[in-house]
């Protein structure tokens, strides 16, 4: 058999008799169609998205502390009391329940002009966290890829190994059928067509076990899709592995596109941020306040019985922290350390990443090898029993060596169809490993 050089594709015809016939009227899936409903049904995919909103919402000038605040401010206050008063000259004045009220209202700005750079840092902090929610959105649409994938072609797996127990089951029928008719006729003993029923009733056990294999199958991808289990549909039977995976080239991806390296990249960046704003806690604090205000006040005894006042006032005021217990320094080497954490986690999932990749494509080249030989193996498997069949129907093999013939196709199926599935699970594998899964 001549295999492409970038892919090899497997495709299962079943000819010999007339399979059980899939009714026309199921909906056709095919893989992308099913990872198209899970990218748009996934709770996960949903959460981790609107995390992604919030996190884009709070880039900001106002949340990190740049722009100043606006606030209409009122304040009344009143009182009664008795008041007894001695004058300059001498004379003394009393008056009881004497009321005073005051009113100031107005607008008022306060904004923090300099805080030693801490607000850039803060900035800068919020967009790193986006980034961090990008990486997180898509390392939820890698899983929910790679597991619709790999359901996707279990479901075709099953498929194919079902209509192979199906084909056996027809030959099993008719050999019963053949069985019978020769005992009738005294040219086959009893036990010949017993072997042949009981033969008949394995097959029958095997293609009832395999058909809820793929019914189960079937409700675990709806599942995954997140939409009702009882859906029913047809897949395409058809498993496509590339053989043009080089273990160089996924190394490379894997460094700018694997989401947890990536991850672990921005929280160092993160950490390194949190400590800048701790070093602009060293500088002095700048704060302006400006504002427009009315004042009204009334006083029943005093020279002053009414006064009115508007209009602006406006100053500045700084801050500066002198000593505050070491916890400056403290702070500062916590963040340091943490930074420290960052860089050493980076280099533990660099090397799990490598050696993740490196036994993944070991399996992968592996099963490449095997899948080739299981394909070729279930060709000449399915020929021999070809010319058993036809050797049985005219009497010249026994029926022990035709049985051996069926059994060695039915398991040379399996082993194709599992071969080519675990060949495509490696692919996938390597693919999600290095961050370049996709359709």
């Amino acid at each position: 058999m001549k295999l492409n050089k970038t892919q090899y594709t497997v495709f299962f015809f079943f000819t010999f008799f007339a399979f059980k016939g899939v009714s026309q009227e199921k909906e056709l899936l095919t893989v992308e169609e099913a990872v198209s409903i899970a990218l748009e049904n996934n709770y996960q995919i949903k959460i981790v998205s609107n995390k992604l909103k919030i996190d884009e919402t709070s880039i900001s000038p106002g949340f990190a502390g740049m722009l100043p605040s606006v606030n209409a401010v009122a304040d009344s206050n009143n009182s009664l009391q008795n008041i007894t008063q001695t004058r300059s000259d001498g004379t003394k004045v009393s008056l009881d329940n004497a009321k005073n009220n005051s009113l100031n209202y107005g607008v008022a700005l306060d904004w923090t002009i300099f805080d030693g750079l801490s607000m850039f840092a803060r900035y800068d902090q919020l967009q790193e966290v986006k980034k961090l929610g990008e990486v997180a959105l898509k390392q939820a649409i890698l899983s929910t890829v790679s597991d619709v994938m790999i359901t996707y072609f279990n479901l075709v797996q099953q498929q194919q190994q079902l209509n192979a127990l199906d084909s056996t089951l027809v030959i099993s029928k008719q050999r019963v059928v053949l069985a019978n008719n020769r005992f009738s006729i005294g040219k086959a003993s009893k036990l010949e067509l017993l072997n042949a029923q009981v033969d008949e009733n394995t097959d029958q056990t095997l293609y009832l076990r395999q058909q809820e294999g793929f019914k189960n199958a079937k409700i675990r991808l709806n599942e995954i899709l997140a939409r009702d289990i009882k859906t029913d549909f047809r897949v395409v039977a058809l498993i496509s592995v590339a053989k043009n995976l080089e273990l160089t080239s996924l190394e490379e991806q894997a460094k700018s596109q694997n989401p947890q390296l990536q991850a672990h990249l921005i929280n160092k960046r993160i950490a390194e941020l949190a400590l800048k704003q701790l070093k602009g806690t060293r500088l002095p604090t700048l704060n302006a306040q400006a504002g427009y205000m009315f004042g009204d006040s009334e006083s029943s005894l005093g020279f002053t019985t009414n006064n009115n006042a508007k209009g602006f006032n406006y100053g500045l005021s700084a801050r500066f922290n002198i000593f505050n217990g070491f916890n400056q320094n403290r702070t500062e080497k916590i963040a340091k350390i943490q930074i420290e954490n960052s860089e050493l986690l980076i280099a533990q999932q660099t090397q799990l990443l490598a050696s993740q990749l490196a036994i993944a494509y070991q399996t992968y080249t592996t099963n490449l090898k095997l899948m080739e030989l299981e394909v070729t193996n279930e060709i000449i498997a399915k020929e021999n029993l070809e010319i058993t069949m036809a050797k049985y129907r005219i009497g010249t093999i026994p029926t022990i060596e035709f049985r051996t013939a069926q059994l060695n196709y039915i398991n040379a199926v399996v082993r194709s169809t599992n071969a080519v599935y675990e060949a495509k699970l490696s692919e996938i594998t390597l693919k999600e490993l290095s961050g370049s899964l996709k359709l």
